[in-house]
C-alpha cells in the first residue's frame, strides 16, 4: 500500500475556492477515476496554518498511481472545472507531495 500525502498552500485569500472545488467537483472526479482519499484536512496550528490544505490518497502501486493520476488530470470535466475556478487567478501557491509506504512495518 501507498499513500501520498499533498500539500496545498494556497494563495492569500482563496482557500474559500479551493475548499469549493474540492467539495463540488474534485472528490467526485477523484472517486470516478478511483483515487482514494484516506482523508483531508485544514492545517488548524503550525506552519501555514491559515492556508493549508492536507489530504492523502491511497494506491496500490505505483504503477496505479501514476494510471489514476494520469486519467484524472486528462479528464475534460477536470480541466475544465480546474480552468472556471481560477478565472479571478490561481488558487494554489505551491504543491509539496510525498509518497509513503508501509512497506517495512507489514506483517
Amino acid at each position: 500500500m501507498l499513500y501520498e500525502l499533498r500539500e496545498y498552500t494556497t494563495v492569500p485569500g482563496r482557500m474559500p475556492a479551493l475548499i469549493t472545488r474540492f467539495r463540488e467537483h474534485t472528490l467526485k472526479l477523484f472517486e470516478r477515476h478511483g483515487i482514494r482519499v484516506t482523508y483531508i484536512t485544514l492545517t488548524e496550528f503550525g506552519d501555514n496554518s491559515n492556508n493549508e490544505l492536507v489530504y492523502c490518497v491511497e494506491f496500490d502501486s505505483y504503477q496505479q498511481l501514476q494510471e489514476r493520476w494520469s486519467s484524472f488530470l486528462a479528464d475534460p470535466e477536470w480541466q475544465s472545472v480546474k480552468q472556471d475556478s481560477e478565472r479571478d487567478g490561481p488558487l494554489v501557491a505551491s504543491l509539496r507531495r510525498r509518497l509513503l509506504t508501509t512497506a517495512p512495518f507489514d506483517s
